[in-house]
């Protein structure tokens, strides 16, 4: 299932958050990803998902090599 990161994407620009399983509730976040990660499992979350938000969201579409 998509998820929509916008208000993630806005409120944590350029820093690392860590995610609970439900890929929405953002746990812990800070500009050093090994310091949102431990801040994440001092809450409880043994293993949270780590995301890098960007300082500018650009669109991007596909992944493949157009020859």
């Amino acid at each position: 299932m998509t998820k929509n990161w916008t208000e993630i994407s806005k409120k944590y620009k350029d820093q690392w958050v860590a995610l609970a399983e439900d890929e929405m509730t953002v746990v812990a976040a800070s500009k050093d990803a090994k310091e949102a990660y431990m801040k994440a499992q001092k809450k409880g979350l043994k293993i949270p998902i780590m995301f890098s938000v960007p300082i500018e969201i650009k669109s991007h579409i596909g992944g493949g090599v157009i020859f």
